[in-house]
């Protein structure tokens, strides 16, 4: 007799993390991201039939399947993973949410609080403990994007450019990178995805904890954060602010910093959602509701 399983997901236009879950373990995946921006429905099935099914157990009904994804707040998109998804697992219960609602329930779970994203961008929300009842958006990595990698790598990228670097963080940074100002700005100005570019300097950052030069960019950077959005949410006063990216789990020592400078209460950190969505999806009521 077949097993019956939830499958969840949580895809960028990167990469794309799954989790099978049974009623007594679950299993990991990955495959490549899926965009229905750039994707249609029988494309997206297709990255689903070759790179997912293959790795998943045979004997398995997926019963119900939770899929967050960016794009997917918007009504075409989420048709095209509905028509995708149900076309491979045609008995299936599916709900489509966007990557904002993955970091609420894995962050806040079933109670009201401030759930963020700060990775290669930056978004923001109060969710109530059932659905997002604020939401401060964000303006793109030209005129916003607060906090994320791509600030973070923009704001060092301009002492770089204004050579306010130190000699010694001059030097650590010409080891690495081995580029120049002309070369920096053709790659923010003419070449594609310049946010993935900037994002990719905030290794640097890590990499270099201590310099006074890269303690002040991670905390003037996240302290925009707090100012532009954070602030917005009279909420945030009152309930715990959630962290989730690769940003907030690196510097997440800067965020607690800030929170008790403005006497705010942090709240749980995580690397990615994955491990939270499996925590609101394994509790007991929770029925193809996202």
């Amino acid at each position: 007799m077949p097993v019956k399983v939830k499958l969840i997901a949580d895809s960028g236009s990167t990469k794309a993390d799954w989790s099978l879950l049974t009623p007594s373990d679950h299993f990991r995946y990955q495959t490549q991201g899926i965009s229905p921006f750039f994707l249609n429905a029988q494309q997206v099935r297709e990255v689903l039939e070759k790179e997912l099914k293959p790795q998943m157990p045979p004997g398995v009904e997926v019963e119900e399947i939770f899929y967050y994804g960016t794009g997917c707040s918007q009504p075409r998109s989420i048709q095209i993973m509905q028509e995708a998804l149900g076309a491979v697992w045609p008995h299936a219960n599916i709900a489509v949410s966007h990557d904002l609602m993955a970091a609420a329930h894995a962050l806040c779970q079933h109670s009201p609080g401030i759930a963020s994203i700060l990775g290669t961008g930056s978004n923001s929300c109060y969710y109530d403990g059932e659905r997002i009842a604020h939401n401060n958006p964000g303006l793109g990595f030209i005129l916003g994007d607060e906090g994320s990698g791509a600030y973070l790598g923009r704001k060092l990228l301009q002492y770089y450019c204004y050579n306010s670097f130190d000699d010694e963080l001059q030097m650590r940074f010409d080891a690495k990178y081995r580029t120049n100002k002309d070369e920096i700005l053709e790659n923010v100005y003419r070449k594609p995805m310049a946010n993935r570019y900037l994002a990719g300097f905030s290794v640097f950052l890590g990499e270099n904890r201590g310099h006074f030069i890269v303690e002040n960019i991670l905390e003037d950077g996240l302290n925009d954060f707090f100012f532009n959005h954070i602030y917005k949410y009279s909420e945030s006063w009152t309930h715990p602010l959630h962290f989730t990216g690769s940003i907030a789990w690196h510097f997440r020592d800067v965020l607690q910093a800030l929170c008790e400078l403005y006497e705010l209460q942090l709240g749980s950190v995580l690397r990615n959602p994955m491990d939270g969505l499996i925590k609101y999806h394994e509790e007991a009521g929770v029925k193809s509701k996202i």
